[in-house]
């Protein structure tokens, strides 16, 4: 076993389990596809540690969410296997990869096009077929192969993303951290003849995604 897949291991059993990430489906994902090629090189020590894990190759910081977290919000998404998702803000591109091994169709979004082009390479490079980036403001999802069965945020947001909302279908649901009040907290959007109902899941903290922000206060 390689010194990668003995520290998948552990991240699987020391970081997800432990927070009754049980879905048998996301645990295999997690074990299968390998997080540091969706790290730069210099970072790849880092790929299986606790940590929100900055990939950022621009001048905006971008990050993977923690393991135990994406394991969390995958698991209160229910994704199914004919499901079509969108990954908002995908970064390089690792929860698009853990959703292309769920789902029957994933369209990722990120606004960095040198991220996006590096999610783009790691999906071909461990064989992927069923995902595609594109490059996006975070707030605008993707339209064009709109409605979606399932969203999810690679990250928080500070403000109710109703462009996003937009792009459910009927009965959909998007999952994401919410950081409009404090403490921020996981939610899940669902769609409901044309209504969205609002539910809180437990407490957590992801780096905001760019575009996401409260507007800044005016300050005298």
């Amino acid at each position: 076993m390689s010194g990668f897949s003995t520290a998948r291991q552990k991240m699987v059993d020391g970081q997800v389990r432990t927070t009754d990430v049980t879905d048998r489906r996301i645990l295999d994902a997690m074990l299968t596809v390998p997080r540091e090629v969706f790290v730069p090189a210099t970072r790849q020590a880092l790929a299986y540690l606790d940590l929100d894990l900055d990939v950022s190759e621009g001048a905006a910081k971008r990050f993977l969410i923690k393991p135990a977290l994406t394991g969390k919000l995958l698991q209160a998404a229910e994704i199914g296997e004919g499901d079509n998702v969108l990954v908002v803000g995908c970064a390089s591109g690792y929860l698009a990869a853990l959703i292309a091994k769920l789902a029957r169709q994933v369209t990722a979004t990120e606004c960095d096009s040198a991220l996006a082009a590096k999610a783009k390479d790691a999906f071909a490079a461990i064989g992927l077929t069923n995902v595609t980036c594109k490059v996006a403001a975070c707030g605008d999802g993707d339209s064009a192969a709109a409605p979606y069965d399932v969203i999810v945020l690679n990250g928080a947001t500070e403000v109710t993303p109703e462009g996003l909302f937009g792009q459910l279908k009927e009965g959909g649901r998007l999952v994401g951290v919410s950081a409009e009040s404090s403490p921020s907290r996981a939610m899940i959007v669902t769609r409901s003849h044309g209504e969205f109902g609002y539910r809180p899941l437990f407490d957590a903290a992801a780096p905001v995604l760019p575009g996401l922000e409260r507007a800044a206060a005016f300050v005298f």
